[in-house]
């Protein structure tokens, strides 16, 4: 076997130096293995090592790895004192050039540290000088040599792998940074976006954000892009911890990309407060906002507290009454709310007869009604309710006690209800004032399923259908009307789903 070359050149600072490795394989053919910063990785073995710092060693080729093994069977034989001796070769002991008597320098100062004594410490005897006298022929302790050789390349690899990284530390950085242009290239091109926007894009784009949404940012409010990306994080980051939700961010900088100016201390933070002083809980903070995200963008003292002074002087909204208007419609406090209350009191008192008592009921329970139109919402619906039969005193019954009515559709919601509520309940339309909560419910989950599982079970009434048991829960309803278990009125109400479903989809 002929005596292995050491690939590695170490330079005056100690450090790797790129070189090319030529040794003879077991097979006896020459390959080269590229020991550098830019050796492609793919190349070497995937079973790889790791270095105290976490990186990956390329291991040794099969012939080293091999007689390596030989080597450990010989540890009986060999010397531990001669290893830690080994180890302390500088860089001219394991350069690449080969380990010979001829070499007297390198011969000197491997001889030198052997004698000082054996494996017990005392002096080497005849035989052994006899052996190192030659240079290291002695198979022994050429293993030995290799075995340093291999510690030696893996340290050696170490540090490069080391200096590698240091050094392309900038690299990688300037890679990603043509990265993010490469990816934003468009915007750069068609819109005349500035490329020191591009890390605040990078960034805004983790939460969902693609190119067309961008460029509507930018037409809306330009400088939203100009904020430093620190800032823009330091703000996002503090309305997630009140509670926004990630996805919702997205909507937000969308409805308001202004936001990404408002600082923490100045602004954020003063709205946060102020709804918490209106009896808002903290579990609700993010969702307000979420809804209503252009109330950040009114100031506290001129605007928002006067919003809710208004609500309960002129209004009259009681103050315990006020954080549950906010919570069920939080657009109520960026809106001209006293425009819209006045036009809406007036007309519904008109309209209707309603006393004010009964409007600050209506908004109390339902406050979307200050924002629904006149003319295309609220007069609509009242003159649906006077179609069927009702009266203007059974219209304001239902709507003070279910004032959402209001909000449902015409055709897909309330007309439907109404046709079976006299076609298969046969019930007169007079019941709706007692039970008005029968508009509210939905026809597909609630009201024909429990009507057809009664009917099924032969329980249900000769005459009109009793919408009481239309209210309770499905464990009330199985319990004191049905007489079954949930799970057979579940079922039940699944197959009644399909079957309604497969007739929809064949008339199609």
């Amino acid at each position: 076997m002929g005596l292995l070359t050491l690939p590695l050149y170490l330079n005056p600072h100690g450090c790797l130096s790129r070189s090319i490795e030529k040794r003879r394989g077991i097979n006896g053919r020459d390959s080269s293995v590229v020991l550098s910063s830019h050796s492609n990785l793919r190349l070497i073995k995937s079973d790889r090592r790791r270095s105290p710092y976490g990186r990956c060693i390329p291991p040794y080729d099969e012939d080293e790895e091999e007689e390596e093994e030989e080597g450990d069977d010989e540890k009986s034989q060999s010397s531990d004192d001669e290893f830690d001796e080994l180890d302390n070769f500088d860089g001219d002991a394991i350069s690449g050039q080969k380990l010979s008597k001829s070499h007297s320098g390198n011969n000197a100062r491997v001889n030198q540290p052997l004698q000082r004594g054996g494996r017990d410490g005392g002096p080497l005897n005849q035989r052994q000088n006899l052996k190192l006298s030659y240079g290291l022929r002695d198979w022994k302790n050429e293993n030995s040599v290799k075995k340093m050789r291999s510690r030696d390349l893996q340290r050696a690899t170490v540090r490069s792998l080391d200096l590698y990284s240091a050094e392309n530390d900038g690299k990688e950085q300037s890679m990603d940074e043509k990265f993010t242009q490469g990816r934003f290239r468009k915007l750069s091109d068609e819109l005349d976006f500035d490329e020191k926007w591009f890390p605040l894009i990078d960034y805004l784009s983790s939460f969902g954000l693609q190119e067309s949404h961008f460029a509507y940012m930018y037409e809306r409010h330009m400088p939203c892009l100009q904020i430093n990306v620190a800032s823009a994080q330091e703000r996002l980051e503090f309305l997630l911890s009140v509670g926004v939700k990630h996805k919702d961010i997205k909507k937000i900088l969308l409805r308001q990309p202004q936001i990404l100016e408002y600082t923490v201390e100045n602004n954020l933070k003063a709205h946060v407060a102020f709804l918490a002083s209106i009896g808002i809980p903290d579990s609700r903070v993010g969702q307000i906002i979420a809804a209503a995200p252009s109330l950040l963008s009114y100031n506290v003292e001129h605007s928002l507290k006067p919003t809710v002074r208004y609500l309960i002087e002129e209004v009259g909204i009681k103050g315990t009454d006020i954080s549950k208007v906010v919570q069920l419609s939080p657009q109520i406090l960026v809106q001209r709310i006293d425009n819209s209350w006045t036009s809406r009191y007036g007309f519904l008192s008109k309209e209707l007869g309603a006393s004010r008592e009964n409007i600050v009921k209506m908004v109390a329970k339902h406050p979307q009604l200050l924002h629904y139109s006149i003319e295309d919402g609220i007069l609509p619906r009242i003159n649906f309710l006077r179609s069927i039969g009702m009266r203007n005193s059974e219209i304001l019954k239902v709507l003070t006690s279910l004032t959402q009515v209001l909000s449902l559709s015409l055709e897909g919601n309330l007309r439907p209800k109404y046709l079976y509520l006299v076609n298969e309940l046969r019930n007169e339309v007079k019941s709706l004032t007692k039970y008005p909560t029968y508009l509210s419910l939905s026809l597909d989950q609630r009201i024909r399923p429990r009507h057809r599982f009664l009917v099924s079970l032969k329980k249900a009434p000769k005459g009109p259908f009793p919408l009481s048991s239309l209210v309770p829960t499905d464990e009330r309803f199985c319990r004191s009307w049905a007489g079954t278990s949930v799970d057979e009125y579940l079922a039940f109400r699944q197959d009644l789903l399909l079957k309604d479903f497969a007739n929809k989809y064949e008339r199609k």
